[in-house]
């Protein structure tokens, strides 16, 4: 299990991804020795890692919700085929293991952009059904980080980091202060090499794109300051009490869709809220200690909902993929370097 710093590093680097250890030691008040060991250890028992991720709706893109279903015995063949595509994420196993769900983001205005997916799988993966969910709002997730990963720190230590309100209650950031963004080619080398690793340093990203290292510490400035380019951190849930694991999808009448989304959104067993389209119209992932919590959570919780209609309920058997790009070996491995 995590201790009082770990949760209070994995808080910080929420907060800001790249901060130093030597700023973080000032926030934890420990020194900067200790938060190097607690952040390489975390790195090696808790599979820790810190992303980069470009906002879809900044950077010209948009994302769907896919829900694919195979045979079983090609069901997790289908699984690495998404894995391996950069242009997923969140690769899930789900139900009883035939089923895959799994993030695409398509350029923006691509309306039909889910199916040129589907036509580059492998035909041996033996697709059964497919059906595809477009991500309106979201309400939880992305920026908004899982409440029981990011409550650790004061107010006071929030603002020393320059956290705000945001990040602690859960609400979406605004995202009018930016125009949406053109990305240079070496734009896109920067923002695949800090989605490979969010804490990489300056040279390295400057060797990946060609820039110097004074190019690529003020465009890397500006994106973050106009909100096109956010952190994201990676943990394996169960550490901070999410051993079960389930994805929820929901009909809420659309009268009720933004009262109840905000509402669920502060709930602590829930991860991930969203509005998409289709049949449900609100999606979920819940975060429970085990399977008694997640029945409590269910019936009580979600129970006591009446603008809920309908609840399907499929329990995550395995992550393949999550926001970050899988890490390839010989990779550069992370050491907290961000001068």
């Amino acid at each position: 299990m995590l201790d009082e710093i770990d949760r209070a590093l994995v808080h910080a680097l929420h907060i800001d991804g790249r901060a130093s250890f030597t700023q973080l030691a000032t926030v934890l008040a420990v020194s900067p020795q200790t938060v190097s060991r607690h952040y390489e250890r975390l790195r090696e028992q808790a599979a820790l890692r810190v992303v980069g991720l470009p906002d879809p709706q900044l950077t010209g893109h948009e994302q769907w919700l896919l829900r694919l279903a195979a045979a079983p015995e090609t069901a997790l063949d289908l699984a690495h085929a998404l894995v391996r595509r950069a242009d997923t994420s969140w690769v899930y196993l789900t139900g009883g293991g035939t089923e895959i769900v799994a993030v695409l983001e398509t350029p923006l205005g691509m309306a039909h952009g889910h199916s040129l997916l589907l036509h580059e799988l492998p035909p041996s993966v033996g697709l059964t059904a497919v059906s595809a969910h477009h991500l309106l709002h979201t309400y939880r997730g992305w920026r908004t980080p899982w409440q029981m990963s990011a409550n650790a720190l004061t107010a006071r230590q929030q603002r020393m980091l320059g956290g705000t309100r945001l990040v602690s209650r859960g609400e979406t950031p605004p995202s009018d202060h930016c125009s949406q963004v053109q990305l240079s080619p070496a734009d896109h080398a920067l923002m695949d090499a800090l989605r490979r690793d969010g804490r990489a340093a300056i040279a390295e990203l400057a060797a990946g794109t060609g820039w110097s290292p004074a190019t690529v510490s003020r465009r890397l400035d500006h994106l973050r300051a106009c909100g096109a380019i956010f952190f994201d951190i990676e943990i394996d849930p169960a550490l901070l009490g999410g051993n079960v694991k389930a994805l929820l999808w929901m009909a809420v009448a659309p009268a009720h869709l933004d009262e109840v989304a905000t509402a669920l959104a502060r709930h602590d067993e829930l991860a991930f809220v969203a509005h998409t389209t289709g049949p449900t119209n609100l999606v979920a992932h819940a975060l429970c200690r085990d399977t008694a919590a997640l029945y409590r959570y269910l019936t009580h919780g979600l129970g006591a909902v009446k603008a809920i209609h309908t609840m399907e309920t499929a329990p995550v058997l395995r992550t393949l993929k999550a926001v970050g790009t899988i890490p390839t070996p010989g990779s550069p491995s992370d050491r907290g370097r961000t001068t």
